[in-house]
């Protein structure tokens, strides 16, 4: 049990789906270990890598400051790595759940946010995505935020999100490597789709139908890789994030 569990603090779990990642997730597990709230348990969640991606993970459990649990799910997809991760969690006593992914950096303040968010909202939060410094210059990194930005105005006046079709909420651009949630919610909506691609915007619309507890908290800030311009290409990767496929390019682009 946590510090934080035994003082009456609801028990946090970060959930990190990890996939062929061992050149990344080291940067992503020495940002957690940066946390300026450690009281959580970490859960990295390999979804079938052939790479040194658990090995790094289990080798940081030696030294972690706080416990991490490694757990191997064979089922490819990362929405079957996340849903697998999040009902571990909750099995074992989690009642907030917190989400980044193994390419990806979290601020110092992330866990600290999170906790504090869903304590003052319990529902869904959706965190702040940046891009990673270390990835692309000032102009790369200024055409992922436009990216993100175009697609946030897309999700808003796409008409399958509106309200008609039985939303409690209007849509807010949910990514799911920076999300937090409560364990009886997330319960509730029946989790995270395990598939079709993309499963985070089919989770968001899960809650929007359910309540209206969707908040965005700006503190809670993850870097987040911006590989797939490099991969696909400006043109490419806004056809991916509003929704139009990947086109003759792999859905994944390591």
């Amino acid at each position: 049990m946590s510090a934080g569990a035994a003082a009456g603090r609801d028990p946090l779990w970060v959930i990190v789906p990890a996939y062929q990642e061992e050149a990344r997730i080291g940067d992503t597990l020495t940002a957690l270990a940066r946390q300026h709230d450690r009281d959580f348990t970490l859960l990295v969640v390999d979804n079938g890598s052939t790479d040194r991606t658990a090995d790094l993970a289990r080798a940081f459990a030696a030294s972690a400051p706080f416990p991490v649990q490694v757990l191997v799910e064979p089922e490819k997809g990362v929405g079957c790595a996340v849903d697998t991760g999040f009902r571990h969690a909750v099995a074992r006593g989690a009642r907030l759940l917190a989400r980044t992914d193994a390419d990806c950096v979290p601020q110092p303040t992330w866990t600290a946010a999170a906790r504090i968010a869903l304590t003052e909202t319990p529902g869904l939060v959706c965190g702040r995505i940046l891009a990673r410094r270390d990835e692309h210059g000032p102009l790369g990194r200024a055409g992922f935020r436009l990216l993100v930005a175009t697609a946030a105005a897309f999700g808003r006046i796409r008409p399958a999100h509106h309200r008609r079709h039985g939303f409690l909420a209007p849509y807010r651009m949910h990514a799911g490597n920076n999300m937090a949630v409560t364990a009886e919610l997330y319960l509730a909506v029946g989790g995270m789709p395990r598939r079709p691609s993309p499963t985070d915007r089919a989770f968001l619309n899960r809650v929007r139908r359910r309540t209206t507890a969707i908040t965005r908290c700006r503190a809670m800030v993850v870097h987040n890789s911006t590989r797939r311009l490099t991969a696909y290409g400006v043109l490419t990767t806004a056809r991916w994030y509003l929704d139009r496929g990947s086109g003759r390019h792999s859905t994944d682009p390591r």
